[in-house]
């Protein structure tokens, strides 16, 4: 099932669950009344940033839709850095990012005197993927990670037996995020011990599902990617075991998943929450309902830990 078909598929049920409520009793999905004949806020909301978190912020478009459907969220996907840089130059409302901001970024954005505050909305696995006919590499350590997308790793290690000597003598075939992306920040960070560091003979892209295409269409290929991902290609492409630990929503939540578990966030500008009241209404619609976001996405839920920290983001802003 492709991600479009398996969110639209979800969102289909959500909206007859959504219908029912309202002629039991006009509860809206946030909570709220919702009367018939009310306008709404009308608008727009503009989103960009990370590629992995687009979904997220689509299936709350979509739930949100039910709400207010005179309110358009927009989704574009240039990347963590890509958003960052549309936000902080106040082109945004709201920028999508699969890592914190990052010092420089936050300098930007004051510089051009744009105020915002973070709210975490979810949690992903960053998940190394193989082709399903891969069945020697299905457990691999971070050790072996590291030896596989170091920058000293170019032209020696080519093969998966350069890897590990038990393991066959096929070309290695490498995918992963393009260097605008939250995630190839965060994989190179922890993987190979600096942000950016990496090796360049390998095949890049903000499209995750351009990664998919590659590893599903290679016996040798490996890549990198968010967990949502590798739910919604099941069968296509498999994610591997990192030192014994499966990416899952239960071991991401209990910390096991370690170091590649993450929170994901969008950034809000302060301006437009105080003076855009679709804005306003949709991150307060955002926060609320996380958990119904998040499955619908097929993405992990916030803690209850997490859900009050969301909370008392999203206080700061009124």
């Amino acid at each position: 099932m492709t991600k479009t078909t398996a969110r639209f598929a979800a969102v289909a049920t959500l909206t007859a669950a959504a219908l029912a409520l309202s002629a039991c009793g006009g509860q809206s999905a946030a909570g709220g009344s919702a009367e018939s004949g009310d306008a709404g806020a009308g608008g727009s909301v503009t989103t960009d940033g990370s590629s992995t978190v687009a979904p997220l912020t689509e299936a709350a478009a979509d739930l949100f839709r039910e709400q207010d459907a005179s309110v358009n969220v927009s989704v574009a996907t240039s990347g963590t850095g890509g958003g960052f840089k549309a936000f902080c130059a106040d082109e945004t409302d709201i920028s999508n990012a699969s890592r914190p901001i990052k010092d420089e970024e936050a300098a930007e954005c004051e510089a051009n005197g744009v105020e915002f505050t973070e709210i975490i909305a979810a949690n992903d696995g960053l998940s190394v993927i193989i082709n399903p006919e891969n069945d020697w590499a299905t457990d691999l350590t971070l050790e072996q990670l590291a030896k596989i997308w170091a920058p000293a790793s170019e032209g020696t290690v080519t093969s998966w037996a350069d890897v590990d000597p038990s393991f066959p003598d096929v070309p290695l075939v490498l995918f992963g995020a393009g260097t605008d992306s939250g995630t190839f920040d965060y994989f190179t960070e922890e993987v190979n011990g600096e942000t950016g560091a990496i090796r360049t003979d390998y095949s890049p892209s903000e499209d995750d599902n351009i990664t998919i295409q590659g590893v599903a269409g290679d016996e040798g290929a490996i890549g990198f990617l968010g967990l949502s991902y590798v739910e919604e290609n099941e069968g296509t492409i498999v994610a591997a075991s990192i030192d014994g630990v499966y990416p899952s929503t239960e071991t991401v939540q209990d910390g096991t998943y370690t170091p590649l578990g993450r929170p994901l966030f969008i950034y809000v500008k302060n301006a437009a929450y105080a003076d855009k009241p679709q804005v306003k209404e949709f991150v307060d619609f955002y926060v609320a309902n996380s958990d119904e976001i998040a499955e619908l996405a097929l993405f992990v839920p916030l803690t209850q830990e997490q859900i009050t920290v969301a909370q008392e983001e999203l206080a700061s802003l009124g």
